[in-house]
Formats: structure tokens, C-alpha cells, sequence
């Protein structure tokens, strides 16, 4: 999916750590099922993350970051992720540390123009 190899290009432009590429569709396809193209992709950095989970360990659940890329029925492909506002509503995160979360939704909003 060209949206995937575009935001694998991005994160390693940046330095970012692809920690894991979930293929939803092809684990499905194995299992015998069908399910249109579902990548996950878990990425981040030691260095923006720790910082966050030192304040807030419960964040963890929620780190590395991750973005979801699918197709539905018509090809259109959708971008998907924890918005910043979400994940530090959800886990009292400050707002001086909000920096490090904040690049899902910069990458989000390249990969899907």
C-alpha cells in the first residue's frame, strides 16, 4: 500500500524507530478470512517516550505510537490514531511534555495528503 511505504520513508527520514508492521490482512488471509488491506504501524523513540512514562507510567499502554492505514469497500484509504489531546486527556500528561506525542498527528496528516 503506497501510503504505508510513505510513511515508512518519513520515519526513517526522521530517525524514528519502526518497531513493527502489523499486517492485519495478511494474519487474516491465513486464518482463512478475508479483510481488506489493514496495516498497523508501531513506531516512536526512547528518548520522546520515556520522559512520559517517568510522569505518567499508565502511557505506556499507549506508547510506542501507532497509526493505523485501511481501505474500505470503495479503495479509499483512511489514516487512523490516537489523537495528543486523547492520549493526554486520558493519561494527565502535562503540556510541556506534549511535544514528544504530538508528531502521530504531523504524520498522520502527511501520509494521508
Amino acid at each position: 500500500m503506497e501510503t504505508v511505504e510513505k510513511l515508512e520513508g518519513i520515519l526513517q527520514a526522521k530517525g524514528v524507530t519502526l518497531f513493527a508492521l502489523v499486517d492485519h490482512r495478511g494474519e487474516v488471509e491465513k486464518a482463512g478470512m478475508k479483510l481488506l488491506s489493514t496495516k498497523l504501524l508501531i513506531f516512536g523513540s526512547p528518548n520522546a517516550g520515556t520522559p512520559l512514562m517517568l510522569v505518567a507510567p499508565s502511557v505506556a499502554i499507549d506508547l510506542p505510537l501507532k497509526i493505523l492505514i485501511w481501505e474500505d469497500i470503495h479503495g479509499k484509504v483512511w489514516v487512523s490514531y490516537n489523537s495528543p489531546a486523547y492520549l493526554q486527556a486520558r493519561h494527565g500528561l502535562p503540556p510541556e511534555l506534549m511535544q514528544a506525542i504530538a508528531v502521530v498527528e504531523t504524520l498522520a496528516t502527511k501520509v494521508a495528503e
